[in-house]
């Protein structure tokens, strides 16, 4: 989906309700950074509004592929389009990451990852909203979330991993179905109250709350390492006799 796609998705009443389900779980863990630079990546203008009342600075940017609009749409402009595995910033100029239509629709999730552990601060916040494989909303294309490839709990802590980030918290929203029916989104609030008690794992997507490792070892040094411990070493041997030509 691109930027219009999207667009037009949050100004439906399915996409206020998801707007309002997703905020209510982003909003808790977006409070007090009102002194942080924050990044949203993806399509996370909705969420940068919605939880968090001022920032040092904010940063909002599309993928090339969703293409991008001015935002906001008065002052000066912070949305900006970028290549998501070469984010235009110095390494660890951001405190706290926010991923929303990110990581599905991207062809490399382990570079880009690795490129948002380069531009975060030490101990800087990871936040990522993705489908949820089991869930409801990744079997329909009436949302951007089902669009994309949608991960399970164990796949995200193991790419997590890789990219050299250690998981904090787990969150999970959206138990009412992807439908437009004004009786169903109604009664949203109170489907999403009941299925996180009932059934928390059938989540329609997954926020997941990481934080950047700083005492990780690259697998480059990592291995130059292994290979000075294991090259032998050889030792000069004396000469014990001196030999003279005579020519």
């Amino acid at each position: 989906m691109d930027s219009v796609d999207l667009r037009e998705f949050y100004g439906s009443r399915l996409g206020l309700a998801t707007r309002r389900s997703l905020a209510g779980q982003l909003r808790p863990r977006l409070t007090g950074v009102t002194a942080a630079r924050v990044m949203g990546l993806g399509y996370a203008m909705p969420y940068l509004v919605d939880c968090i009342e001022a920032s040092q600075a904010q940063l909002a940017f599309m993928m090339a592929r969703q293409g991008v609009f001015r935002w906001p749409e008065n002052g000066s402009v912070q949305s900006a389009l970028v290549d998501e595995s070469d984010l235009p910033l110095l390494e660890s100029v951001i405190d706290v990451a926010l991923v929303v239509h990110g990581l599905e629709l991207t062809d490399a999730p382990q570079d880009m990852l690795r490129e948002i552990w380069r531009v975060l601060s030490p101990q800087g916040r990871l936040l990522l909203v993705v489908p949820n494989r089991r869930g409801v909303w990744a079997r329909f294309d009436t949302s951007p979330f089902g669009h994309g490839q949608p991960y399970s709990r164990p796949q995200l802590s193991a790419l997590l991993r890789e990219s050299q980030f250690s998981v904090i918290s787990w969150a999970h929203a959206l138990y009412f179905p992807p439908s437009t029916s004004s009786a169903i989104l109604s009664a949203a609030p109170a489907i999403e109250s009941i299925g996180s008690r009932l059934m928390p794992a059938l989540s329609g997507v997954i926020v997941v709350e990481a934080v950047k490792q700083v005492y990780a070892i690259a697998s480059g040094k990592r291995a130059r390492r292994l290979l000075a411990r294991t090259r032998p070493t050889l030792a000069p041997i004396p000469a014990t006799r001196r030999f003279r030509a005579d020519f």
